[in-house]
């Protein structure tokens, strides 16, 4: 089955039965004139509203919070009590306390800053804590990061090789390459190893 064309006389039942990448997602909202920028996700959302109504909807963009603190994160002295803040940085500063706090195995990890982000109000002291929780995890073979829904390649081929330790990635992309073009879901399935059968 061929994949169909992304254009305007695309159904929205068609839309979301492909996979389709987010540069051919940004190359037909630039023919139609809708706003490409932001996630996969929010691109598609965009696309599929136009294809479901034909109209582009233009929503003003939400007015960043005006941030409150003026407390220095370059240069101030920390301590396990000091209140992380609304404007609060990844510093050589902040580096420097938690090395100083955990030792010269501490690094930054995506987990950890976004914690940071979302706790204004809680303590340097809290954040070494979740520092140590994010890092036992990762030293837990059983455990697997989260991988965005949007991300679907990278679950995909996760899934794959967990199922087939003993396949390859070249084997992995080829399923992919076959599996993202048929319609319906995305997820791995025992089923897909047909791929690796038909050429």
């Amino acid at each position: 089955m061929t994949r169909p064309q992304l254009d305007e006389n695309l159904s929205a039942e068609s839309f979301r039965a492909y996979y389709w990448l987010k540069e051919e997602l940004v190359n037909f909202c630039r023919e139609v004139g809708i706003n490409s920028s932001g996630g996969k996700r929010d691109i598609a959302d965009r696309i599929l509203n136009y294809l479901e109504t034909g109209k582009i909807i233009t929503k003003p963009k939400p007015r960043k919070a005006k941030t409150v603190s003026r407390f220095d994160w370059k240069q101030e002295k920390l301590t396990i009590d000091t209140i992380v803040t609304d404007n609060y940085k990844n510093t050589e500063n902040v580096r420097a306390f938690f090395q100083q706090e955990i030792g010269k195995q501490f690094k930054f990890n995506a987990p950890f800053m976004n914690w940071m982000k979302v706790n204004q109000g809680k303590t340097l002291g809290d954040a070494i804590v979740e520092w140590r929780r994010i890092a036992k995890l990762k030293r837990n073979k059983n455990h697997q990061t989260e991988i965005a829904p949007q991300f679907e390649y990278n679950r995909y081929t996760r899934d794959f090789h967990a199922h087939n330790p003993n396949l390859s990635a070249k084997d992995a992309r080829h399923c992919w390459k076959i599996k993202r073009s048929m319609p319906g879901s995305n997820q791995y399935e025992d089923s897909d190893l047909l791929f690796l059968t038909d050429g």
